[in-house]
């Protein structure tokens, strides 16, 4: 019936994505969800080509960066894959994952993003450690990350989409400066006060 398993795929998630009506939030992930497993890049994927035009616009696609894991992301992958699917990426970002290994748990900052990525994405979701209690630097630091992201774009971004504003008494950088030392230093203060607390709490 399809030319394609592009063509299968998208002509599926627009049905599914009709039948819901609409909804606003319609994640897609693609079979070449980074540029490691595409062929021979993103940009001259026929897989990749043919999602950027066959899905419905308001279908959202995500990426992992570079690999399933990326230590990097960089603004000029991300406009790459914009361009070749004709939306800006929703990054699902591996970088704390440890879901293929259990023996590792990864208690750093978050790093490796390069600054003023935000206009270049719809969409950012972290795949946390497989450990609840071991997220607390993940997340706490990605706060940051994303407060100092907020510091450096406009109200508005140039889609129009309203970007709402961190408030004022927020810890970490607003000003458009992400340091992942400065992040894990603020971490950690606030992780040994939600310790002490939990064990005020549960009377140790």
């Amino acid at each position: 019936v399809f030319a394609s398993l592009a063509q299968a795929q998208a002509s599926v998630a627009n049905e599914v994505y009709q039948e819901l009506g609409q909804p606003s939030i319609f994640l897609f992930c693609p079979t070449e969800y980074c540029s490691s497993l595409c062929s021979p890049s993103p940009s001259r994927s026929c897989y990749l080509l043919t999602l950027g035009q066959e899905l419905f616009p308001a279908i959202r696609v995500i990426w992992t960066g570079p690999k399933v894991v990326s230590q990097e992301l960089s603004a000029t992958l991300l406009e790459e894959v914009e361009g070749v699917l004709r939306r800006r990426p929703v990054i699902w970002d591996n970088l704390y994952a440890n879901d293929y290994d259990c023996r590792r748990v990864f208690l750093g900052p978050y790093t490796g993003r390069a600054p003023g990525l935000m206009p270049k994405l719809h969409g950012l979701l972290l795949n946390p450690n497989c450990e609840l209690q071991a997220n607390f630097i993940p997340i706490h630091t990605l706060g940051s990350w994303f407060r100092s992201e907020l510091g450096s774009c406009a109200r508005t971004d140039h889609t129009g989409m309203e970007i709402a504003a961190a408030p004022e008494n927020s810890q970490g950088p607003q000003d458009g400066s992400y340091s992942p030392q400065e992040a894990l230093e603020l971490a950690l203060l606030d992780w040994v006060t939600e310790i002490n607390q939990q064990a005020l709490e549960s009377g140790r």
